[in-house]
């Protein structure tokens, strides 16, 4: 990949650079590569999966509402071939809409976490205002110097532990622009950061053992307890948080103690002015002020309580919405920071993260391409009719393959359960194969897809944040899927077995 770096002692860069009216040293030019953008492959998945439902045969099965999940549940043996509803033009040019929200019944899809994504923003630019986080990260490097390497495992087990109980997902996009700053302080680079949210969160999600958006609705679906197949997850969980701490750890080391290793190498000095700023080497102050103490408390309270409410009291983007937009009013009145400055600050930290939230549209249009065109119940029907009639072995790791497949359509793990689990989980007392173990499968498979599923917005939503291109993503991830996937293979093969 060749990137297109811009460097003061380069006149002819430079030339060019106010040719274009380009100022000098823009971090957000020496991002530029020539690997599509997100948008574009977004896009693009858009024409794809529409051009599919000129293909594939549109289907339906009969859903019935299952109390227990709280969803319509499909009823196996009930497929049948239905009129199809291609998707052409003007689907496509509406598809970007039709993530944000349904334009015709007014419904909606992902405008919550775009709206999410906002206010978010706004708050991070009125905590950047008091220069509070920039002198933490300084501070905190300080009294770290020498032990960085170990906030990486404990990070990624808090991620985990938030994935594998809750499903921690979309509420992970609050912490990239945090963490990122922190360990590009500590030597290591862009993906590190990004690694140990998206990895961490991510097996956390692959071994998820009580987590109600993934194992609960999941073994519901499938007329099962959901603590039924919650030791192999413990050790899927167990298994995968060593395999991919050790992974992004040994990244990282490598990294610190030669920057040329990172994959990103190309693009290390725009991001350390684009996250550190401008005087990122130079010596700053790194002692905290009365105001920016108090500042950073709310700002570490506001993350505890996003937490307990996403957690315990059923809060969604909204409720977590008006949480940012409170705490960033309350920090700016305590700040002194004055109105003018607040509201600025506040516009101007939205503006930052306007990307992602167009992001988040764009990744969720797909899937109503996908639903209008009435496509996903006929992929389910092949996979249906595939699993009949093998053993045991064979059965569960093309039940972990058909899942891996599906949830580059369908990414959401609650989603995919409902859809998946009536039809698929049954089959398994043909195959005498415990129906937990298909569980299992299923979430273990989407969780490995969603650390690099473009269909998925915090994927997406992650590397935008942190300005990753997400071919540069599959050059550092790509090993490690490799590695999860054996482990997996293995696990749910040994269950099936014994």
């Amino acid at each position: 990949m060749n990137e297109n770096n811009h460097s003061p002692e380069n006149s002819s860069d430079t030339a060019l650079d106010n040719a274009s009216g380009s100022p000098p040293n823009d971090p957000e030019q020496d991002l530029a590569t020539r690997f599509p953008t997100a948008y574009t492959i977004l896009f693009l998945l858009i024409i794809l999966v529409a051009a599919l439902t000129w293909i594939i045969p549109a289907g339906q099965y009969d859903r019935v509402m299952n109390e227990e999940v709280g969803r319509d549940v499909a009823v196996p043996g009930t497929y049948q071939t239905v009129d199809p509803n291609p998707q052409g033009f003007m689907e496509i040019m509406l598809a970007p809409t039709a993530g944000f929200y349904d334009p015709d019944s007014y419904v909606a899809n992902a405008i919550d976490v775009a709206l999410f994504v906002l206010f978010l923003g706004g708050f991070l630019g009125v905590m950047n205002a008091t220069g509070a986080i920039d002198t933490g990260i300084r501070s905190a490097m300080r009294h770290l110097k020498g032990h960085e390497i170990w906030m990486i495992p404990i990070l990624m087990t808090l991620f985990a532990i938030g994935g594998t109980t809750y499903g921690m997902a979309e509420e992970t996009l609050a912490f990239y622009v945090i963490l990122i700053p922190v360990m590009m302080a500590a030597g290591y680079d862009v993906i590190t950061g990004v690694a140990i949210i998206m990895v961490g969160a991510g097996v956390g999600v692959l071994g998820s053992t009580i987590n109600p958006f993934a194992t609960v609705i999941a073994a519901n679906a499938a007329q099962i307890p959901f603590t039924d197949g919650i030791v192999v997850r413990f050790i899927l969980l167990i298994g995968g948080l060593l395999i991919c701490s050790a992974y992004v750890m040994r990244y990282a080391v490598r990294v610190k103690a030669d920057p040329s290793r990172s994959v990103v190498s190309q693009q290390w000095d725009a991001h350390r002015r684009l996250f550190l700023g401008k005087h990122a080497d130079e010596a700053q102050a790194t002692t905290l002020t009365r105001t920016q103490i108090v500042a950073l408390l709310i700002f570490a309270v506001t993350f505890f309580v996003m937490i307990w409410g996403v957690s315990s009291q059923g809060w969604w983007m909204a409720r977590m919405g008006a949480l940012f937009f409170g705490s960033a009013i309350v920090i700016g009145i305590i700040a002194r920071l004055g109105e003018k400055k607040l509201t600025g600050s506040f516009v101007d930290g939205a503006r930052d993260l306007l990307g992602v939230a167009l992001v988040v549209g764009l990744a969720r249009g797909i899937v109503v391409i996908m639903d209008q065109g009435m496509i996903a119940d006929t992929i389910l029907h092949s996979a249906e009719t595939s699993l009949g009639g093998l053993p045991e072995l064979a059965f569960i790791n093309l039940m972990f393959w058909i899942e891996v497949g599906m949830s580059f359509f369908v990414p959401s793990s609650s989603g995919l359960a409902v859809l998946s689990m009536p039809i698929l989980a049954p089959l398994a007392d043909f195959a005498n194969v415990g129906r937990d173990l298909v569980v299992t499968a299923f979430q273990s498979a989407n969780g490995l897809v969603n650390l690099i599923n473009p269909t998925f917005a915090v994927v997406v939503g992650g590397l935008a944040i942190g300005r990753v291109s997400y071919d540069r993503w599959i050059a550092f991830i790509w090993p490690l899927l490799l590695i999860l996937t054996v482990f997996i293979t293995i696990v749910i093969s040994a269950a099936a077995l014994i």
